[in-house]
């Protein structure tokens, strides 16, 4: 699979499919083909599907061990730009979704619509201090620190206590947008939450669905931070984001 130099960055992404381009937006601690392998078949029969790993995530590659969910949305967008993609869908999970929020407020003309999932828009530090590194040392979480070292070695060149700091310096602070940067947001946007999510939910997403103008809100049933996975609801999800896409085509 290919990688793209944009400056000091090597970013690795997988494409499949043809037609409208869809960036799809991992969340932390993932990388883009393991957020959306539920997605993977039904997507590519009618969209040309991007898979990106972010900078500090995955098999992307950069000296600097330093991101922050702007400067994700920066690369984003010069990605775009390499790749010579004008406009596209924009589907967002996690971080991937506050990503997502970001393109939209500082580059509109270039997400056609955009698609969240499992984010309440604001910044919620609840449960970060089980990701910190110190907590899972002192915890033996072996087996999350044996995946994050694994999931992420091209990225964090070894260095796994360095990229859960990031992550959890990141997830304290982020986003930071106002009330008034998203009534901003243009775009169609379609406001996805699991009933069972402990960081959104239906109240959660209800709020922010009344700041972003033309946003729709789906709340999956008995669906957790991840309603789109599989052994959750994948069919139902992917069946009304591709009814989504396809009745705001890019023009």
């Amino acid at each position: 699979m290919p990688y793209i130099q944009l400056q000091d960055l090597a970013v690795y992404y997988e494409k499949m499919g043809c037609g409208d381009p869809v960036l799809f937006l991992h969340s932390g601690y993932s990388r883009g083909i393991l957020a959306f392998a539920g997605q993977l078949l039904d997507f590519q029969q009618n969209y040309t599907c991007y898979y990106p790993d972010f900078r500090g995530h995955g098999r992307t590659r950069c000296e600097s061990l330093e991101w922050s969910t702007p400067q994700l949305a920066a690369d984003t967008i010069a990605l775009m730009d390499t790749l010579e993609l004008p406009k596209a869908h924009l589907i967002g999970y996690s971080l991937g979704a506050n990503v997502g929020l970001y393109c939209a407020v500082t580059q509109p003309e270039r997400v056609s619509t955009l698609t969240t999932i499992g984010t309440s828009g604001f910044a919620d530090p609840t449960g970060v201090e089980e990701f910190e590194p110190e907590w899972l040392i002192g915890h033996d979480r072996q087996d999350t620190i044996q995946q994050m070292t694994e999931r992420h070695e091209e990225a964090h060149l070894g260095n796994w206590q360095e990229h859960m700091r990031q992550s959890a310096q990141d997830w304290r602070l982020y986003p930071k947008l106002s009330e008034s940067q998203l009534k901003n947001i243009s775009c169609p946007s379609l406001l996805i939450t699991g009933e069972h999510d402990p960081f959104v939910g239906e109240e959660k997403i209800r709020r922010l669905g009344s700041l972003i103008q033309h946003s729709e809100i789906m709340v999956v049933q008995g669906g957790s931070h991840r309603p789109h996975m599989v052994r959750e609801q994948p069919v139902q999800v992917n069946d009304r984001i591709l009814q989504f896409l396809a009745d705001h085509p890019i023009r």
